[in-house]
């Protein structure tokens, strides 16, 4: 389970990105965060992990307090959270195998990992999760050889191979096309409940985040204006989220293509 107790990010020009932010997010659950730029999504997920300093309040992996570890213990305890990025973060001369490997970085030797030699049993991870998503004829190629789709199932495969206790995505549609964004969500929804996996996603799409998960945290000016299911993303919630627009067209819009999906 992840816990995030009163947590607050305040930057040293005096903006409040977070504002005591409460979320809880039990096992296997998928949880989308929405609101407009500038909302403090980004800064949340990047709290979680430290890759950004809380000023304060607390995050809990599974009772392990993240925001008073040491750099080494912290380290550590990075290897149970994968992140999934928008720009895929692959290294672009690597294989595809190469890329997903790299997940294991964490947890083999410096020597075995500069030299790339690592265990079988590893390696038969990547090819299983790679022939999972659809991929396993492409192991041997190039990553600056693959389309955006492909990249970010490369991504997926590289944070899962990991073995997470969570997951962190980060705009994983934002340089996709509607079809491929609709599959990639899929896909990691489909992979959390295969592991009974948590999951938060960082999402500026809301028809996507309607469609996919299971709850959704709406953020507005680091805080947080709605939690709860996404049927009940209503257009007066909307509005409080991300100001006046026309939020009929929209849920008529995640309607028909729900319906669509049906077919």
């Amino acid at each position: 389970m992840l816990k995030l107790d009163k947590l607050v990010k305040t930057y040293k020009t005096g903006d409040q990105a977070l504002k005591a932010v409460d979320i809880e997010i039990p096992k296997g659950q998928v949880l989308a965060l929405i609101g407009p730029s500038g909302a403090g999504k980004s800064t949340l997920i990047r709290c979680i992990n430290r890759l950004v300093e809380p000023t304060s309040g607390q995050v809990y992996l599974n009772d392990v307090e993240l925001t008073c570890l040491s750099t080494s213990a912290l380290r550590r305890e990075r290897r149970r959270m994968g992140m999934i990025f928008q720009e895929y973060a692959l290294i672009e001369r690597l294989t595809v195998m190469e890329n997903v490997l790299s997940g294991r970085l964490g947890y083999v030797g410096f020597w075995r990992s500069f030299l790339r030699k690592f265990p079988q049993s590893d390696v038969d991870e990547a090819y299983r999760l790679l022939d999972r998503v659809g991929l396993a004829e492409m192991a041997d190629k190039r990553a600056d050889e693959l389309s955006g789709g492909q990249r970010q199932r490369v991504g997926i495969c590289r944070a899962l191979i990991q073995n997470p206790a969570l997951l962190l995505v980060d705009e994983p549609t934002a340089s996709l096309d509607p079809k491929t964004s609709r599959q990639i969500m899929r896909l990691i929804c489909e992979l959390c409940q295969e592991r009974n996996l948590a999951a938060i996603i960082n999402i500026h799409d809301v028809a996507l985040a309607q469609m996919f998960v299971q709850r959704v945290v709406g953020l507005r000016f680091g805080a947080v204006q709605f939690d709860g299911p996404p049927e009940n993303l209503t257009p007066e919630v909307l509005t409080m989220i991300y100001g006046e627009e026309d939020w009929e067209a929209t849920i008529e819009k995640i309607e028909d293509e729900d319906e669509a999906d049906l077919l």
